[in-house]
């Protein structure tokens, strides 16, 4: 049971950044400075990548590990609070992800995924990867 109306969750979910977040941000900034120019979260495109080389076709989505699910089988057990409401929701989100990843990759696209601890982490190698896939193209 929520401990919050739903008015006050909403309003507290509608506050979760769905764009523009830190490691899209680092991500974009080093794409950027190797010359690498795409489009942000391209509505065009299913899914809605967070960075996109239309051209390309080559699609990078940088998920956050709690809403995306890293780790699910253990992860998912260490979940305390309000447990009806975010496993179902985040395995729901897992399950669209790799939707995505089918319906892109059925039409020809490239899909990569970074966690946001791997781009915070090793930013050079996440984009090193992304710039050997876009020249390859």
């Amino acid at each position: 049971m929520d401990r919050l109306t739903l008015e006050q969750r909403r309003k507290n979910m509608r506050a979760v950044k769905n764009k523009g977040s830190k490691i899209e941000t680092m991500l974009q900034k080093e794409l950027w400075h190797r010359g690498l120019r795409y489009r942000k979260n391209a509505k065009t495109v299913y899914g809605k990548p967070d960075i996109v080389f239309i051209g390309k076709k080559v699609a990078v989505f940088c998920d956050s590990e709690f809403f995306h699910g890293y780790d699910w089988e253990i992860k998912s057990k260490e979940i305390k609070s309000n447990r009806e409401f975010w496993i179902p929701k985040i395995e729901k989100n897992m399950q669209r992800d790799k939707e995505v990843t089918d319906k892109l990759t059925s039409e020809g696209w490239t899909v990569l995924r970074f966690w946001g601890n791997d781009i915070k982490k090793h930013l050079s190698q996440c984009a090193d990867i992304i710039e050997s896939v876009v020249k390859s193209k």
